[in-house]
């Protein structure tokens, strides 16, 4: 269905077209009807199949079709969402959808400075985009109110559960006394966002456009059984050799992501970090480099598995299995976006097997492992040795618990016997004086 097919106001229509757009999504055909009739909404969509627009084009028509921005702007529609790369992308897109209307809209997260947020609130927006802890922060300091929200969005709604926003978002919808429209778009279904939405949404209609925890279609996905320690070395021999110039690599920890930054820099590879301990300029930085394409590899933690869009991504490497299998999903939904084709591959070893057998059980689908030539080994001694790592492991923890005790028992040793040594010197001096 073309996007001139559905109504949208000219000025929108404008915006939607200048941004590309010229074909709706599945998501978008179903989603922006049911959310024009003011009804709360579940909606449920494979990352990267344009949920952003489903959700905010229809609330902009309402904006501007009501009237409802006024020169002393109240903040009328609410979007949240788990992550501040999240965030930053959301506000993006609803920055380009109404740049030809006088909607103002507003961006607050974790990270950003503190005093020009306030500024803007103050000032008024319109349309504002929240991490919901920095949102609360805000509300408590009374720099904004929701006493006016008319519609709320609850973006990615998995990913703030399992990040355990939950009591915060229940505070935010408490702070909401209005009566508004409640929309909860995710890129899965869980139990948990089923039972959010008994909770705080109104008869909702569900719109499910493929099955949970489906990838794309479009995604080639490939598993290589490689030794833990040999990683990084098939890592760099997988991106020289067929040389991969856009390369998203997730890592288990922000750990992990440095050291694997630092030995992909020295075989002479270009990287840039992406995790938490990065300030929001320094990822801004690394995401602006990587998309430009002055370095080839980008190592992220899952930080960024949700709030990453970037055009043309063509690979992306789980170098460790994440916890989660969901989040499986949700990594390789960075590539293979908006239509495009995309290729998922996933560095495993014996350590990471039951990983893989739950993404595998997830999905529905059995993976072959690949073994490259030259890369071949002992299963049966990688098993062996992580026992033994594991076990050296415990033993190092039991001395260091033995040195940290005994360290203790002398501690206390010393105290007893300086405090018997000041009674003595106690006893010696009243002695003197009689």
């Amino acid at each position: 269905m073309s996007v001139d097919a559905i109504g949208l106001p000219a000025e929108v229509l404008q915006a939607v077209k200048a941004c590309g757009y010229k074909n709706l999504t599945p998501i978008q055909q179903k989603a922006i009807p049911e959310i024009r009739k003011g009804i709360d909404i579940i909606a449920s969509a494979q990352t990267g199949t344009g949920k952003t627009a489903a959700f905010s084009l229809p609330i902009i028509e309402s904006l501007l079709k009501n009237n409802t921005h006024t020169v002393a702007t109240k903040l009328t529609a609410l979007v949240l969402t788990p992550t501040r790369e999240l965030a930053k992308q959301v506000y993006d897109n609803i920055k380009n959808y109404s740049q030809f209307t006088t909607l103002k809209t507003g961006v607050v997260y974790g990270g950003g400075a503190m005093p020009s947020q306030a500024k803007m609130l103050k000032a008024g927006v319109d349309i504002l985009v929240a991490t919901p802890g920095r949102l609360l922060e805000h509300i408590a300091l009374n720099h904004i109110s929701l006493s006016q929200v008319k519609y709320l969005v609850l973006d990615e709604a998995d990913r703030m559960l399992d990040m355990g926003f939950f009591t915060d978002i229940e505070k935010i919808l408490l702070s909401i006394k209005h009566q508004h429209q409640t929309v909860l778009f995710s890129a899965t279904f869980s139990n948990k966002v089923k039972a959010l939405a008994k909770q705080f949404l109104k008869a909702p209609k569900t719109i499910e456009i493929a099955k949970q925890n489906a990838t794309s279609g479009k995604v080639k996905q490939q598993v290589y059984w490689v030794s833990e320690a040999r990683k990084r070395e098939l890592l760099s021999e997988l991106i020289g050799v067929n040389n991969w110039q856009r390369v998203l690599v997730f890592a288990g920890t922000k750990e992990s992501a440095n050291l694997l930054a630092k030995e992909l820099k020295l075989d002479g590879i270009k990287v840039a970090l992406c995790h938490g301990d990065k300030s929001q300029g320094a990822r801004n930085k690394a995401l602006a480099q990587f998309t430009e394409g002055s370095v080839r590899v980008l190592v992220a933690t899952d930080v960024a598995a949700r709030g990453l869009d970037i055009t043309e991504l063509d690979y992306v490497v789980n170098f460790h299995l994440p916890f989660l299998p969901e989040d499986y999903v949700h990594r390789i939904g960075r590539t293979g976006r908006a239509g495009r084709s995309g290729t998922a591959i996933s560095l495993v070893s014996p350590k990471d097997a039951k990983f893989l057998e739950n993404i595998e059980t997830l999905i529905g689908r059995r993976f072959e492992r690949i073994v490259l030539p030259g890369y071949e080994f002992d299963e049966f001694e990688e098993q062996a040795q992580l026992k033994a790592n594991k076990y050296q492991t415990i033993k190092k923890s039991d001395a260091n618990r033995y040195r940290t005790t005994q360290a203790k028992n002398q501690a206390l040793s010393r105290k007893k016997q300086l405090k018997t040594q000041g009674k003595n010197r106690t006893k010696k001096g009243l002695k003197k004086r009689k």
